[in-house]
């Protein structure tokens, strides 16, 4: 009997080494419009509501303008994310054993709409759950939920992978069960919170567990 009828993933530091992209532009909108600049952490301590609401709060008047600017730089400089290595054949092992897919991401739906495209993996998920869907954003289990309902799965059948403290909490609200990967340096530093019932620090990790466990 395999343990898992779905698996949820989280998508930056989780699927995409996207971090770096998303710093930068941020910083080009800081520059471009307000003349300021923010460090790598002053931005990540922003994540949490969308790029949307972000930038909305931040442009007023002026946020359509700024909001197409931030997504035809995030398009054009996409050169500057990718999958991490080994991702894909996670993923095709978890689509090869008929197990459902979700994303669930703090990422509103065109950036992570974009990012799943140009890497290549948006096919593979049955679900894509964004900030833009959920009325509380993680550590709520509404996406998690979300994901149950539509495909009415037992919570103790459900995996949710990501590389933060709150993909952890979001996965305990919602009963099931939490993986932790940290191969990205941000979820390398918040180890010591991560209090998942599994913990991967390579991707090769993750693809022997669910190899055995599938």
């Amino acid at each position: 009997m395999q343990k898992f009828d779905g698996i949820i993933f989280d998508v930056d530091g989780t699927l995409t080494s996207t971090l770096d992209l998303i710093f930068d532009t941020f910083r080009y909108i800081l520059k471009k419009y307000f003349n300021k600049s923010m460090s790598d952490d002053e931005i990540a301590n922003l994540f949490g509501p969308t790029e949307d609401v972000i930038l909305k709060e931040w442009a007023g008047d002026n946020y359509e303008t700024v909001r197409k600017d931030y997504y035809d730089y995030y398009t054009k400089n996409h050169h500057m994310a990718g999958l991490y290595p080994g991702i894909l054949e996670v993923l095709a092992i978890i689509k090869s054993n008929n197990i459902l897919l979700s994303i669930y991401t703090g990422k509103g739906r065109e950036a992570a709409a974009i990012t799943l495209k140009k890497l290549g993996i948006y096919d593979y998920f049955d679900m894509m759950i964004t900030g833009d869907d959920v009325k509380e954003h993680k550590p709520s289990a509404e996406g998690i939920n979300k994901f149950i309902e539509k495909f009415n799965l037992k919570k103790d059948k459900v995996l949710m992978i990501g590389d933060s403290p709150v993909d952890v909490s979001a996965a305990r609200a919602a009963g099931v069960k939490a993986a932790s990967v940290v191969w990205d340096e941000y979820a390398k530093r918040a180890k010591g919170k991560l209090k998942a019932d599994y913990l991967f620090h390579e991707v090769v990790e993750l693809k022997n567990f669910l190899t055995e466990n599938l």
